[in-house]
């Protein structure tokens, strides 16, 4: 792909440019107290007017309240969002993941209700995917939705690593619906609100003081028949949708995100020592080329969703190459800058507390590398003791495999 600007995104780009200059004394701080509802308040109000202002849902439909623009007009606004130094929207998982779903999975009404609250950030999404014993393995979820005799669900189960739930309006969550079918078949995607009876959330305190994440209970609470999206028992098809974006987002995030080799530099610049030392520019120089590497390859996945092709688990390479260099650039200069580099003053400190939790966000590691491995470079799959068969005989099929 060329990578300068044609003509029209140019003219696109000193649009976006214009309008963050007559407006950026209007942002929020790029960050602050996720628990403080006057941050979160403001946050919302920059959403709303990113939207009004056409910079949020770029590339949403227009027949939703998107522009109809493509991938790399939304890549032009975040570098806008950047070099104007203000926040983006505060309902990425939203607006960037669960909104892309409904809008390919979900039903008119569900559209009309659902998406136009969500893109001016008047009601927040989570997404109510991982499970203490289905986080990697996703199709292991065993939150239940039982069908009621009105045709309503009844859902009991739990969630976990729920990112934003504590303020979120609604949450898409997927659940078995029947256990006797193979255990990637028996699923169904509801939208459930998150003030719904029954619905408990319970905060996650991480190693950076903040409680980013929650666990959510689900006690015999209720659905109707019109919040499931993409049909009954079709919700790993749904889920994909998802989960593809999800790596998308964090993939091609990584500048977005701060991560970039020149930034690092820029960090242990400081240190005559550090300059000198052969390791630590080795170190350097292999993390810059990983991040350089991610953001040619975005590029390449940028030509193909511009092309109308949808994201492929290529994306997630992207991901785990982009947390893993991150997180050496954070021990890098952890090494290099020594106590100094956690004090809370510094921009270090909570990149380097907030990354492990990034590793397993869109999927572990492991899980990653073996989709790659399957899908795209065709490997051999791993072996597996539950091909074929219904997941309410998973269990006791396992342990009888452990006893042999």
């Amino acid at each position: 792909m060329d990578l300068n600007d044609t003509p029209e995104q140019a003219q696109y780009r000193e649009q976006v440019r214009s309008w963050l200059e007559e407006r950026k004394a209007q942002a929020p701080p790029a960050r602050g107290e996720m628990d403080d509802d006057g941050y979160l308040d403001a946050r919302r109000a920059w959403q709303r007017t990113l939207a009004e202002g056409g910079l949020a849902g770029v590339s949403w439909p227009k027949d939703v309240g998107g522009q109809g623009l493509g991938p790399i007009e939304q890549v032009i606004v975040n570098q806008e969002l950047s070099r104007a130094e203000v926040p983006g929207i505060l309902d990425v998982i939203g607006i960037g993941m669960l909104g892309p779903c409904i809008i390919a999975h979900g039903t008119d009404e569900q559209k009309s209700r659902y998406l136009g609250p969500m893109l001016h950030g008047d009601e927040v999404w989570c997404q109510l995917f991982s499970e203490p014993a289905a986080g990697s393995d996703l199709a292991a979820v065993q939150t239940r939705a039982v069908r009621q005799d009105d045709g309503s669900f009844r859902l009991n189960g739990q969630k976990v690593w729920t990112t934003n739930a504590q303020f979120s309006s609604y949450g898409l969550l997927l659940a078995r619906t029947d256990p006797d079918k193979h255990k990637h078949k028996g699923l169904t995607m509801f939208i459930v609100p998150m003030d719904a009876e029954g619905v408990t959330i319970r905060g996650l305190r991480q190693i950076s003081g903040e409680a980013e994440f929650n666990e959510v209970f689900f006690d015999d609470v209720v659905v109707g028949e019109e919040n499931v999206v993409g049909g009954i028992d079709n919700g790993w098809m749904t889920a994909l949708t998802v989960l593809m974006y999800e790596r998308v987002t964090i993939g091609l995030g990584s500048e977005g995100f701060g991560y970039r080799g020149d930034r690092f530099a820029r960090a242990l610049v400081d240190s005559p020592e550090a300059r000198k030392d052969k390791e630590v520019r080795k170190r350097l120089g292999d993390l810059s080329a990983e991040l350089l590497a991610v953001r040619f390859t975005g590029y390449r996945t940028l030509t193909a969703l511009q092309r109308g092709q949808i994201p492929g688990p290529e994306a997630g390479l992207s991901k785990v190459t982009t947390v893993n260099a991150a997180i050496a650039a954070g021990e890098l200069i952890a090494d290099v800058r020594g106590p100094d580099a956690l004090d809370e003053s510094t921009e270090w400190a909570y990149m380097i507390s907030f990354l492990p939790g990034l590793k397993s966000a869109g999927g572990t590691e492991g899980i990653l590398r073996n989709t790659i491995g399957e899908r795209v470079l065709g490997l051999p799959p791993e072996p597996r003791l539950d091909k074929g068969i219904p997941f309410s005989e998973l269990r006791a099929k396992e342990k009888e495999a452990v006893a042999s």
